[in-house]
């Protein structure tokens, strides 16, 4: 079945003969070789590029292990460009595994497929397009190795969008939704037909393949503690914790030192493998930044379940998981919001009390508040959920957007009141006025 990826190849499009090297990052298994190697290159085609000026290498197949020497591979692309009014497009697919070699002609120095793809760019008639699967590789250190010339695509997981657009017409969106948050959007998951041979990918992929990655690539010593940071992380997207929290939560349940050093480090290395995404906690009356708690979620659903094991299926929070990633794919800044007020206690004494924000969306001079709100049962549950808006007292939009069925609608206090399925599968739904 082909999915479509029209964001992603709108983004590759736009980016062609830039003079940049392009770099296409994202977890494994999330569609970033198909991009490349399939969509994008079936458009090169079908704008009269030939095959011959496509240069396809991928770099984690056997057949092309000699490339994986940087030189080699510098060579090997120079070879089959030597036309100069001709233009070609390189692919090179999984360019981390190109290795460190030390330079034969300089002592003390060394080559990189950085050195390879900068080599590159002296040529006009060649474009580059390079997929990754580590950020700490590639995305942090463009700027730097790049000095500029490295201009980033990240590939998500399908949205709920994408993987609705699998479906036959008028399929169900609630059985569909429940599908999606369960087992996320891996794109080899619409191809297994059984729930038993969608977990068992699942949880044979987040093993063999994350795990063993994240723990070779940054010489971890405990795998059996980050499974377990995995493990508590899983358990409290939603919810605010930090380092320290965690290193208590060790030491209480689970009975083993894990410092709260050692912790931040390995969350850095999981968001670096874009397993997982930090939201930070933001004072939206102060303007500023607050430290400590902040809120994890997973760019796949599916995944987070599968280290679960599918026992803690929480559809609010799945819910919110996956609006945030919903928020992050249109290009959004996205915070928790903090909002402090003051409120009278039993005794009559004035107390702050911090009301929650699910997400404060930022992109240039937009800005939304908005709640996840999975059903709202009764009033006071509508009061509950409208509160912390209600106490926000500058001009931006504040949304709520409700699993329950309803159409797009404003309230009398201006908020607007979302469903589920409108939000997702309208791209403009938060412009909705």
């Amino acid at each position: 079945m082909v999915i479509r990826r029209d964001l992603y190849l709108k983004e590759l499009t736009q980016k062609m003969h830039n003079g940049m090297i392009k770099v296409i990052t994202g977890i494994r298994r999330c569609g970033k070789s198909y991009l490349l190697f399939n969509i994008f290159k079936d458009y090169l085609l079908s704008t009269g590029v030939k095959n011959k000026q496509i240069i396809e290498i991928i770099l984690d197949d056997e057949k092309y292990a000699l490339l994986r020497n940087p030189i080699t591979l510098g060579e090997y692309i120079r070879s089959k460009t030597t036309n100069k009014k001709t233009k070609y497009y390189v692919l090179i697919d999984e360019i981390q595994y190109c290795g460190k070699i030390e330079n034969p002609n300089l002592k003390d120095d060394f080559i990189t497929f950085y050195n390879v793809l900068n080599g590159l760019l002296k040529n006009e008639n060649i474009d580059t397009y390079v997929t990754g699967s580590n950020s700490k590789m590639l995305s942090s250190d463009i700027l730097t190795e790049f000095r500029g010339r490295g201009d980033q695509i990240h590939v998500q997981p399908l949205s709920f969008s994408e993987y609705y657009s699998t479906k036959k017409k008028n399929v169900d969106f609630e059985d569909t939704f429940l599908e999606y948050a369960t087992y996320g959007g891996l794109p080899k998951i619409i191809s297994l037909k059984t729930d038993k041979q969608k977990s068992d990918y699942l949880k044979n992929l987040f093993e063999e393949v994350y795990i063993k990655d994240i723990v070779q690539h940054n010489n971890i010593k405990n795998e059996v503690g980050i499974k377990d940071l995995l493990n508590v992380l899983s358990s409290a997207i939603g919810s605010f914790t930090n380092p320290s929290k965690i290193e208590n939560t060790f030491k209480n349940n689970i009975k083993t030192t894990y410092t709260a050093k050692t912790i931040l480090n390995h969350i850095n290395y999981l968001k670096d493998s874009f397993l997982i995404n930090k939201a930070n906690r933001y004072d939206i009356k102060g303007r500023k930044y607050i430290g400590a708690n902040s809120k994890y979620y997973f760019s796949d659903v599916g995944l987070r379940n599968a280290l679960l094991n599918f026992r803690q299926i929480e559809m609010p929070h799945l819910m919110e998981n996956i609006i945030y990633n919903e928020l992050i794919l249109r290009g959004f800044n996205v915070d928790v919001g903090i909002i402090e007020i003051n409120i009278k206690s039993k005794n009559g004494k004035s107390e702050r009390k911090q009301l929650e924000v699910d997400f404060v969306a930022n992109q240039g001079n937009k800005k939304f508040y908005i709640q996840s709100a999975y059903e709202i049962s009764d009033k006071q549950k509508e009061e509950q959920e409208k509160k912390s808006l209600l106490n926000i007292d500058n001009s931006f939009k504040k949304i709520i957007i409700t699993k329950e069925r309803s159409k797009p609608h404003l309230e009398e206090n201006g908020f607007l009141i979302l469903g589920l399925k409108d939000f997702l599968l309208n791209d403009d739904s938060l412009e909705i006025n």
